[in-house]
Parts: C-alpha cells; structure tokens; sequence
C-alpha cells in the first residue's frame, strides 16, 4: 500500500500501481471532463499514470492555464492525426500548445488551402466524437528510431537523435503515434470546441537554410462560448492590426525596396513618435537620470570584452573599417559603461543613471519580421543605473515604481516574470545567486505578484519582465529590470568606497517602454488607431466651407498653433460632407466646421470623434478645452 495526499485534502491508503484517476476520486474528486491531469509531487502526469509510491496529488482543471494548454497540446495531436490521413506521405514536424491556441508543422508537397482547413476541421471532430483514448508508451530509443524511420518520419529521427537519453514516451491515439513527454487529456472527447484559424510558412527549426514547412495554427477552448468570443477577438485583432492602420493613417512605411524590417516614418507617425520621445525625456530627467549617447558602432575588442561576441554575435551585424573590425552595437551598455570609467568615481555620486533614447541593430531572420512589433532597426528608452550593491533593491523598486506609472498613464494592465539564468551565459553562480536574491527581493517588498520564467533570463544577468496587456488582453513585452553584476567585473568599473577602498558596483540594465517601434504598434493596436487627445498626431483638423470663410480658417490655424495644439487646415475644394468623412477615418479628435456663420460671429463648430456637435463655441474656450484634455493624464497610485 502507499500513502496518497490531496493537496489542501485528505491522506488516503492505496495498493501500489493505482492510476491518478482512481486515486483521485477515491479522494473525492469528481474528474470526469474536468480534471485532465494531476501533479504528482509537481510533476504534470496523465490521469492513467500508475502511482508507485507515497506522493502528493494535486488535479489540473480543464479550465486552468495548465489545463487548457494540455487540452491544446492534445489537440496539435489531433489535427496532425486528421492531416495525416487526408494527405497521405505528410510528414509531421513538430506541434506545441502556444498562447490561446496551438500550431502544426507539416512537410508537405503542396501548400495548405483554406479549403484544406475546413476538411482537416471536419475530419478532427470525427476523430473527437470517437473519444479516442491518449495512450502514453515508454520505449528505446532504438525502437522509436526504428519505428519513425519506418514511417519516412525524417523530422522525428532528427529530434531523437538529438535526446541524451536511453528511453522515450510515445504517445498513441488512433492510428497516429507522436514522440512527446506529455501528458495529454484522457481521450479525444475532451477537445470539446476547436477551431483552425491560419497558414503560414515556417522554416524548420527557424533557420532559413532548411526546409520551409507549412504551419497550421488553430485553438481549443472547454466551452463553445469562449471558442465564440475568441474568435470574436481575433476579427477585431484583425481590424485594428497595425500594419494596415500604420498605413491607412499615415503613420509609417516598411518597404521591401528600403530593405525588410526597416521603419520610414511618416509625418504624423513621426510626430507620434515625437510625442513618446518628449515624454519620456521629461520623465526621466524627473527621477535623476542623465541624459547620454553613445555611438552606432564600436570596436569589436569591445564586443568580446563584453560576452557579446560569444553570445549574441549571430543578431549583431559587423564591418571592417580601415582594416579594424567594429560591431554596429545591438545594445547601449557597453557604451555606458565607457562613459562611468571616463573618470574615478566616488560612492557619494552613486547610484548613477545614465538614460539614452538608444538606437540599436539586430539581425533578425526575415521570417519573424511583423510590422513594428519585430524589426532589425528599433530605439529602445534604455538606461544602466550603476549603484553600490546596498543600493541595488532601492534602486530596482524605484525603476517597479517608475514602470507601473507609465503603465497607468497610457491605461495597460500588466503581469511580472522573473527569469532566471539561461543556458549559455555569462559569470559564477555566485554572482547569478546575488543578482537573483536582488529581483527577488525587490519584488516582495513591493508585494508584486510574479511568475518564474526558468533559463529565459538575459546572457549577463536574471530579469524582471513586465508584460502589458492591451484592449484585446493580449500580453506584450515591454519593461525589463535586468540585475548584472558580471559586465562591471569585465569593464573593471569601479567605485571609491567610505573606506577609501576600490569596490566593484553593480549595474541594472531597465527599459520602460522598451522597443518604441514595438510600443507604438501595440498603442495602435490598443487604441484602434483613435489615439487620446494627448497623443494624437493631429488634435483638430479645420473643414472650411467656402473659399469665402479661408482667411478666417488661417487665421484660426494661426491662434491654435500658438496655443500648442496639433492643427491642419483643410483647404481642399471638396464637400464638407467628404471632407468629415475622411477627417473620421483618419480618426483626429476634433473637426471644426467653419462656414460663413462662424466667420461673421469669429466662432467654431467643433464635431467630435463619437459624432457630438457643438455649436457656436468661442475660439479661446475651444483652444483652452482640448489643451486641457491634451494634458498627460494622471495615473492612479501605485499601492
């Protein structure tokens, strides 16, 4: 007999080699369509997984975040098995669960249809109505080399051959059999409300030098009605998809001919631009940081000295000048870093914040460009507080204090992450420990809750990453506080302590919008384009009626300007019905309709964004109205 606990339940005696389920409903918990795991000592294992020894229990709920991503996993598995029989000599890549949905990668001789969708859809809900069982099997490596070489699976006996292990699970539902950990829900019959949703390209691996394979995105949800109101999302994501309103509202340009991933700027996405700028430079010099800029490029000694050489070169682009090599820098810390050791510094000017609206380089493969969110030339708000380690969680709860403001002002919800080291990195455990300890500790005092993110940490140091939600709860990154005690080690920064001594600081790297390119197409996104009267490219645009009533429009214009408003005047000779027409889809805040009653009597008729007239409103009440509602709004306080 073994001894089972339920978490936050009772204990109970059980013969050896019972499953999850019985286990869990002799405890008294109902699993039928609900539960479709458990974590067994905080493994995630199927429900018939056989119990061995004394353990914990805890059930995984469809309607959990683990939950509906085992659901979504699972039903990858079923669209592969429904491919595969409706295309035969498919060969099957790999297929995960991702954000509110799940994908597919085939290799296949033609490319997907849209009609290919709707019987691949068709074919999974035969396969669902039939409650096929997810059937879990540990084999060799051997026989699951033997068994994918047999199919012409060449994608799998790729990833086996690449698993440091003498065993592997398989999982079974059907006629389909896929390499995976697991777990899956019990059978087919759980995947309740499905629906395919795209096709796209994707190289295999990412790397553009293998084959292109044929990605099907789809996503699952428990219940009809959330699948119903997902799916209504993703129609208004579609609407309000930046690369088409970036042009639509004349906000920017992308063009192959300029190259890929390369942002032109129009006048109003521009101004935009500029508005962020502003307000991000006034912020900043509020908090005591010093403006600062570094060069495009730097030696590449610099680069190695630095670990990015050996960890970041592949996104870096590099030239050789004079017979000198130099890396276009993808980051600004390294300069920064210069600017601290271009004299001795005392522990009485510490911390130090050096901040630069920092114009950086990456090399991002072409696949993964999308409109502003992802691009090979971007200006991030990047700063490095360079502080005495007493001061490094003071430090980080201020940067918290900052970030949640910014957020507030621009109305985004968030969550916080912390991630720890990465794989290929850079410094001692030690250090990594400290480092660790310090954003941990920061956001505990704060009373921040946060999840861990393990290995997804920066090469340098942990970080603390803080992702907005926008309108549609949709999640981005944007703020990051990165903890680094290494790069001082490998710059020899150092500091003249109370005691007369040397001491070594620390450094936090911190963006707070991070990406403007990124931040401006999530603000598109978020607002559909309607930007609050404080961010609007153009506030007013001014619809004269008449040729007769353009001398007064001018003169108007004039007074606005001088009040600091963002105005156009549109003299063109077309109807005033065509002219509120384009004003709207241009979606400006305010159109002032100037006709001859308003030039006799000198006053406006504005008509707002949501279709509110007023009427005869003098020019100083106007100017004085949309100066007030243009001001930076307040955000509420931070707990």
């Amino acid at each position: 007999m073994i001894k089972i606990h339920l978490e936050s339940g009772p204990t109970r005696e059980e013969p050896e080699g019972v499953t999850v389920a019985q286990a869990l409903k002799d405890l008294g918990v109902a699993t039928d369509h609900q539960a479709v795991a458990a974590a067994v000592d905080g493994e995630l294992l199927d429900l018939a997984h056989s119990l061995d020894r004394d353990c914990t229990l805890a059930p995984v709920w469809l309607d959990s975040p683990q939950g509906l991503e085992i659901m979504r996993h699972s039903a990858a598995h079923v669209m592969a098995e429904a491919v595969r029989s409706l295309f035969p000599g498919v060969k099957v890549a790999i297929g995960p669960a991702i954000e509110a949905g799940f994908y597919y990668d085939f290799d296949v001789p033609e490319p997907f249809t849209p009609e290919d969708l709707a019987k691949i859809e068709e074919k999974m809900a035969l396969l669902v109505n039939q409650d096929l069982p997810f059937e879990r099997r540990e084999v060799s490596m051997e026989e699951a080399l033997r068994l994918f070489r047999e199919q012409g699976e060449a994608y799998k006996v790729e990833i086996l051959e690449e698993i440091p292990a003498d065993q592997v699970s398989l999982y079974r539902q059907g006629d389909f059999v896929d390499l995976c950990r697991g777990p899956h829900v019990p059978s087919t019959g759980y995947i309740k409300a499905f629906k395919l949703t795209a096709i796209s390209g994707a190289y295999w691996r990412g790397d553009e030098r293998r084959p292109m394979l044929q990605r099907l995105y789809g996503t699952a949800f428990p219940t009809a009605e959330e699948l119903t109101r997902h799916l209504e999302l993703l129609e208004e994501a579609k609407r309000r998809d930046h690369r088409r309103l970036g042009r639509e509202l004349g906000l920017f340009l992308i063009e192959e001919e300029a190259g890929p991933g390369l942002v032109i700027y129009l006048p109003k996405g521009a101004m935009l631009r500029s508005i962020i700028e502003d307000f991000e430079r006034r912020e900043h010099l509020k908090r005591g940081y010093q403006m600062v800029m570094g060069p495009q490029m730097l030696k590449a000694d610099l680069w190695k000295r630095s670990g990015h050489w050996d960890n970041y070169r592949d996104h870096m682009y590099f030239c050789d000048v004079e017979g000198q090599g130099y890396g276009v820098k993808p980051m600004n810390c390294v300069a920064h870093m210069l600017i601290y050791k271009s004299r001795v510094r005392s522990y009485r000017e510490l911390p130090l914040r050096f901040f630069e609206l920092g114009t950086v380089l990456r090399h991002e493969r072409s696949g993964v460009l999308h409109g502003l969110t992802r691009v090979r030339q971007f200006t991030q708000d990047d700063a490095h507080i360079i502080c005495t380690p007493e001061q490094v969680e003071s430090e980080i709860q201020g940067v918290l204090d900052f970030v949640f403001e910014v957020m507030g002002i621009f109305g985004f919800q968030y969550e916080v992450e912390l991630s720890t080291r990465p794989e290929k990195s850079i410094g001692s455990d030690a250090e990594w420990e400290l480092a660790n300890n310090a954003l941990h500790n920061a956001l505990n005092a704060k009373g921040i809750p946060y999840s861990i993110c393990e290995g997804e940490g920066a090469f340098y140091g942990p970080k603390i990453d803080i992702k907005l939600k926008d309108a549609l709860q949709r999640r981005w990154q944007c703020a990051t506080i990165q903890c680094d005690f290494t790069l001082p080690e490998r710059f020899d920064l150092t500091y003249v302590a109370a005691d007369g001594q040397r001491h070594r600081p620390v450094m936090l790297h911190r963006v707070i919008l991070g990406s403007l390119e990124r931040f401006m197409g999530v603000l598109v996104e978020h607002y559909a384009g309607a930007f609050p009267v404080w961010l609007a490219p153009v506030q007013v645009i001014l619809l004269p009626i008449t040729d007769r009533v353009h001398a007064y429009a001018q003169e108007v214009e004039g007074l606005m300007r001088a009040g600091g408003l963002r105005v156009e005047l549109d003299s063109r000779p077309e109807t005033l019905r065509y002219k509120i027409r384009e004003a709207q889809l241009q979606k400006i805040p305010y159109m002032v309709v100037i006709g001859d009653r308003e030039a006799a009597n000198r006053t406006l008729s504005p008509r707002l964004r949501d279709g509110t007239e007023w009427k005869d409103m003098t020019l100083e009440t106007f100017i004085e109205r949309v100066q007030e509602e243009g001001r930076i709004p307040t955000p509420a306080k931070f707990p």
